[in-house]
């Protein structure tokens, strides 16, 4: 039976579309050879509640599920199946693949691509065969897994082949992964779990406590995009929100400033820029000198807070920068990894022992 099996996978490999997956705890990109980045939608699913049954109706996956978020009715339950960039449910992470697989495939449910996977630094063994695996059981016919801050260096054109240290930043929604990367490898390396979420709970913990408002997080991110910041700006910036009032418990409104979610936000950009600090002070002289004129490149959803770059380079002191694509960093990443599978196999994972 299992000789019958292997050319039949090899014949439906023939026809599969091999693809690389930045599986984001906020949002999953996929980017396929030759076409780039086809697929960015959130990494939330609509299931029936008390139960981790998919809704058919138009796949609540992705966009439509996220449309759902704190507006669902009582049967109806719209989750994050990742959490702080690991799986934190399993069946529901694997029918979300399942469907990200068949909408890159028009619908079809037979195919079994190669996929690259990019993971966060620094995940337990466990948390690996448990990506491979749901994978696996969405559809692909081998995985391979890389490191999201190699990932992303790659996707930017970082010289992270060549015997000379790139600092890169890579801020998502569950996790802020800091990385030195030389010689195809990362020299030193974090995985910190603070990142977008937690810019959204600070800004949602903020307006109960000074404004009696209760809002959820589609309205935290709101604010966030439209006011927020972690450097002073040239013009300070103020909005209308409307939530809950804690007090009373009806529909209300306030006004917030940037300069009060700017202070909200502090705490959170503290502990990404001490933790890159700590990552440098870990990383070899001879790569240190290497930085002091490179300095930091910033990538991910993070990277679009206004003045994140300032704040980064004003605490450590050395340069920092937006890449010009930041969003799509390490999906671009996974789609060179495709490409040059051979090339780069020595930081890459994949289940061929298991």
């Amino acid at each position: 039976m299992a000789s019958f099996l292997k050319p039949l996978e090899w014949v439906l490999g023939n026809f599969s579309v091999d693809m690389g997956i930045d599986l984001g705890t906020a949002n999953t990109l996929v980017c396929v050879r030759g076409r780039g980045i086809i697929l960015n939608e959130p990494s939330v699913v609509a299931v029936k509640k008390g139960t981790n049954e998919v809704l058919l109706d138009g796949m609540a996956v992705g966009n439509a599920a996220k449309a759902m978020l704190g507006k669902t009715p009582g049967s109806i339950e719209a989750i994050r199946p990742l959490r702080h960039g690991v799986i934190a449910d399993f069946e529901v992470t694997e029918k979300m693949l399942r469907y990200f697989i068949s909408k890159v495939h028009e619908g079809k449910t037979w195919v079994k691509p190669q996929v690259v996977i990019s993971v966060p630094t620094g995940i337990t063994d466990v948390e690996r065969r448990a990506v491979v695996h749901s994978a696996e059981r969405a559809g692909a016919r081998r995985v391979f897994l890389i490191d999201e801050p190699m990932a992303a260096g790659i996707g930017i054109d970082l010289p992270v082949t060549e015997a000379k240290g790139s600092l890169i930043v890579d801020i998502g929604g569950g996790t802020s992964e800091i990385a030195v990367l030389a010689l195809a490898g990362s020299v030193v390396a974090t995985s910190l779990r603070v990142a977008g979420d937690d810019f959204d709970e600070a800004i949602v913990s903020h307006m109960r406590r000074f404004h009696n408002l209760l809002i959820g997080e589609q309205t935290a991110e709101r604010i966030k995009i439209t006011i927020g910041s972690a450097w002073p700006m040239e013009q300070e910036l103020s909005m209308d929100v409307k939530g809950r009032d804690t007090v009373t418990g009806l529909p209300a409104r306030a006004s917030v400033t940037s300069i009060e979610i700017r202070e909200a936000l502090s705490g959170p950009v503290r502990k990404i820029c001490e933790a890159i600090r700590q990552v440098l002070e870990e990383t070899p002289p001879e790569i240190s000198a290497d930085l002091v004129d490179s300095g930091c490149t910033i990538v991910g959803g993070g990277a679009l807070l206004h003045g994140i770059a300032k704040a980064i380079s004003d605490f450590l002191g050395i340069p920092a920068r937006i890449d010009s694509d930041p969003l799509t960093a390490v999906a671009r990443g996974t789609g060179v990894f495709l490409e040059k599978l051979d090339v780069f196999s020595k930081v890459l994972s994949s289940d061929d022992d298991g």
